[in-house]
């Protein structure tokens, strides 16, 4: 009996200057967390010099993070959820959306 979805992928080819800090990268992802319904319940998110960025937010379902790597173009995304609240492909999707990669690498896991 599966228990959730999780969505793993990476973006290359995404325009740096949305990658590079924590705030523009963290409304985008509650944004992405109210329009997939996620109930979100905690957040960690780091700076890093001169620029990139790791976050978490922590959801009632799960958890949706992202790693940036500015100066490659380069994203690695992990949505999760379980129950049947939120939508972790919708979530994969709406990132993609906004961050605009050339490429898209997407593993799908029914845990």
């Amino acid at each position: 009996m599966a228990v959730g979805t999780h969505v793993l992928g990476e973006l290359y080819g995404c325009p740096p200057e949305l990658l590079r800090r924590v705030d523009s990268l963290r409304p985008v992802m509650y944004s992405i967390a109210e329009q997939a319904q996620f109930n979100v319940v905690g957040e960690k998110f780091h700076q890093f010099e001169p620029h990139g960025v790791t976050g978490v937010i922590v959801l009632a379902e799960s958890h949706f993070s992202i790693h940036t790597w500015p100066e490659k173009g380069i994203v690695a995304a992990d949505v999760f959820t379980c129950g049947k609240e939120g939508n972790a492909l919708k979530a994969f999707d709406l990132l993609c959306q906004y961050l605009r990669p050339q490429q898209v690498t997407k593993r799908v896991i029914t845990r």
